[in-house]
């Protein structure tokens, strides 16, 4: 009988535990990743004494630090590791770290290594990298790295807010899952079922956990699922499984509030509760804004220094965020007094 299978993009190595940055050198080898360790080491801030530590144990590696994450950042990067000799690229630190590592590496053809120093959001594994582009943003389309390292004992120096921010990008997967169906349901846009997946396990290995960010098993727990938000994009080829009204709304605060803004994965934790709460899911709402209030992330515009004016304004600008798209917000086509009244009506409705 004919064997019937699907390949599937994931990364070689997920190792997720304390102390994992240690045997980096010894996994690059012996995963033949790199096994002359000739690596191009891209790092920020945050990752700088990590490179200190990790350098003299790489016989051959360079460093190249970064600043901020641009398409020309991007580019000028990978120019710079195309000169040289290297068989793989290491990347250590936040989301804008690994994006812009994700995407020098696709463009050279070489495997990268993501080792990450906070929990922030799900780019982690995913194959997009989001990059400035002149006054906006921009979502790429990348490789996945092909090893993931995640050392708690870094995550645990990172600023609480920013591990805790990953946990609003995780749970707002079930929002985005509920807006894919919603799109399958009206417009006949295909759902990939081994994507929801993935993407709903994510948002449920930590969503009902009784514990928190002290703990190493919670630790664990959200950063596996981030791994698994990222594969389930990478399984569709498309954002869809982890993307909804939730991103659109956290896109248009970027652009239309930057001083305001906070995190990517606070707001669409926000924009989460807000779009469950526009589905009719009072219930699902105060599940998730009970479980981001907990964790410490905002559930309400108030929380972030937006009044109900301006978040009705991100609602009306999201959609032009994702052209083509279907979401709620498309699907109820609100108007301005509309949406204000529903915003209002979601603040009352969890408790706020």
């Amino acid at each position: 009988m004919p064997l019937l299978a699907r390949m599937l993009p994931t990364p070689l190595v997920v190792d997720v535990r304390p102390g994992a940055v240690k045997d980096l050198p010894e996994l690059l080898a012996d995963q033949r990743i790199s096994t002359s360790g000739q690596v191009a080491v891209v790092f920020g801030r945050s990752g700088r004494d990590v490179v200190d530590e990790l350098l003299p144990a790489l016989r051959r590696a360079d460093e190249f630090p970064i600043g901020e994450a641009t398409v020309e950042t991007a580019t000028e990067l990978a120019d710079r590791v195309r000169v040289g000799s290297y068989d793989a690229v290491l990347a250590v630190g936040g989301g804008r770290v690994l994006d812009t590592a994700k995407f020098a590496a696709t463009r050279l053809g070489l495997p990268m290594v993501a080792v990450a120093t906070n929990l922030a959001h799900d780019g982690i594994a995913s194959p997009v990298s989001i990059l400035g582009s002149g006054p906006h943003r921009g979502s790429f389309g990348v490789a996945m790295p092909i090893g993931i390292v995640i050392d708690l004992d870094l995550v645990r120096q990172a600023p609480r807010r920013y591990v805790a921010a990953g946990l609003g990008d995780v749970v707002s997967n079930v929002s985005a899952l509920a807006d894919w169906q919603l799109s399958h349901d009206v417009t006949g846009e295909p759902v990939d079922g081994l994507a929801v997946t993935f993407a709903r396990t994510a948002a449920e290995a930590v969503l009902r956990r009784p514990d928190g960010l002290e703990s190493d098993e919670f630790l664990v727990s959200l950063g596996q699922a981030l791994v698994l938000s990222g594969i389930a994009m990478a399984v569709s080829g498309t954002s869809r499984p982890c993307s909804g009204a939730c991103h659109e709304i956290s896109h248009a605060i970027d652009r239309l509030f930057p001083e305001q803004a906070v995190s990517h994965g606070e707001q669409v934790g926000l924009g989460a509760g807000f779009a469950t709460f526009l589905r009719g899911d009072t219930r699902l709402a105060v599940e998730l804004t009970t479980f981001l209030r907990r964790h410490g992330l905002p559930v309400v515009p108030s929380d972030m220094g937006l009044d109900v004016e301006q978040f009705t304004q991100a609602v009306l600008v999201a959609p032009s965020t994702r052209p083509g798209r279907y979401t709620i917000l498309e699907h109820l086509d609100l108007g301005a007094g509309e949406v204000a009244d529903a915003v209002r009506a979601y603040v009352t409705a969890i408790g706020a």
